[in-house]
């Protein structure tokens, strides 16, 4: 995909400003897309509903130059590098939010519930939770799968559909888990109702060095939709919210460490064993969605807005970058205009069908093990 970069001069190079965009969601999408934007010379408001706490996510594969090319600074310029290949989700949002708090062209709002989506021939507007209104040029909705942006773009297909399992999610440390072989790459272990991706990640302060390093976990589990369901994290077909550690009932994390053993082969069964000790895990119930459009007149979505695929793809991180710099190039060429956000979709939309499409195959085959 062709990338327009600022000119990488030394300095942060700053467009004159070209408009204003309001990105509903500072999660990995949103904020990439406000970077993208700040580099067309968009003024930026970014409204996220959180403070950062209670944030949830596995690894990722990171392309080289990822903060370069979403910038366009030079690699000496950007506030916190980040290393290519596997990276943690905390260590990949913690470079962009570095990047966002430099620029001069990006406001971020905590905080901030956005409860309605408005527009009219000029402007398009966010209503919040305590009534306020922020207008821009235009909105961009990069507010997570269960995307308020989306309902204004989408009404008659709003929804993402539980796509029939979870996915139990942990971090342990080389230190922890006993002297094993490092395992070099990703793995696939497991099989019938229980599927592991296992993955070596650096150490919290990027450290690959021996006894620094730690093992990222992702426990693919078709077993537990009725704990779902009474948890309230499914309510029909709708994923409503993940499993925090609390609120994993002890019983299950006792039938998961039996399991698991029985499962799963060293380092990868001590791994899980240890954040069940430290209460350290998290089911996400999975959740799909396939787009029909991508945009409203002033109004577009992005990332897991626009798409959310099964994570087995391994491809989700890399749509929502893809969605940016679409973004950023139809804003350059277009401006903030609905003419630019149409020329976004007709860019994007069906590759994003195409993705969510691609792994729907395995959700339908991989739920229907334990049906």
């Amino acid at each position: 995909m062709h990338t327009k970069h600022r000119p990488m001069t030394g300095t942060v190079d700053h467009h004159d400003p070209s408009g204003t965009a309001i990105v509903v969601g500072a999660s990995l999408g949103g904020l990439m897309s406000a970077l993208a934007l700040s580099r067309t010379g968009v003024q930026v408001t970014m409204v996220e509903r959180s403070d950062d706490t209670g944030r949830t996510g596995a690894a990722l594969h990171v392309p080289d130059g990822l903060l370069e090319r979403i910038t366009g600074l030079d690699t000496s310029e950007v506030p916190q590098p980040l290393a290519p290949g596997i990276q943690t989700w905390f260590a990949v949002h913690g470079a962009l939010r570095a990047a966002i708090e430099t620029d001069p062209l990006i406001e971020l709002r905590q905080n901030t519930t956005v409860s309605k989506v408005s527009q009219d021939a000029h402007s398009a507007s966010v209503i919040t939770s305590n009534g306020q209104r922020i207008s821009a040029d235009i909105v961009i909705g990069a507010d997570g799968h269960r995307s308020t942006v989306r309902r204004h773009i989408s009404p008659d297909n709003p929804d993402a559909s539980f796509a029939g399992y979870v996915i139990w999610i942990g971090i342990a440390d080389e230190s922890v888990i006993g002297h094993h072989r490092w395992p070099a790459d990703v793995a696939f272990l497991g099989g019938g109702s229980d599927t592991l991706l296992g993955y070596p990640l650096p150490g919290a302060n990027g450290s690959l060095a021996p006894g620094k390093r730690r093992l990222g976990w992702a426990w693919y589990d078709s077993s537990r939709n009725d704990l779902l369901r009474s948890s309230g994290s499914v309510k029909g077909s709708v994923v409503r919210h993940s499993l925090m550690p609390a609120g994993i009932p002890n019983t299950t994390y006792r039938e998961l460490a039996r399991e698991a053993r029985g499962l799963f082969p060293a380092p990868w069964s001590h791994a899980i064993l240890d954040s069940i000790e430290r209460r350290a895990v998290i089911g996400t119930p999975i959740a799909e969605y396939v787009p029909t459009r991508l945009a409203r007149d002033r109004v577009a979505i992005i990332g897991d807005a626009a798409h959310v695929p099964t994570p087995m793809t391994g491809s989700g991180f890399a749509e929502s970058l893809y969605d940016a710099e679409a973004l950023a190039d139809a804003i350059t060429d277009g401006g903030t205009t609905p003419i630019a956000l149409h020329n976004y979709e007709n860019a994007r939309l069906r590759s994003a069908r195409n993705l969510v499409q691609s792994g729907q195959s395995f959700s339908r085959s991989f739920a229907r093990r334990s049906a």
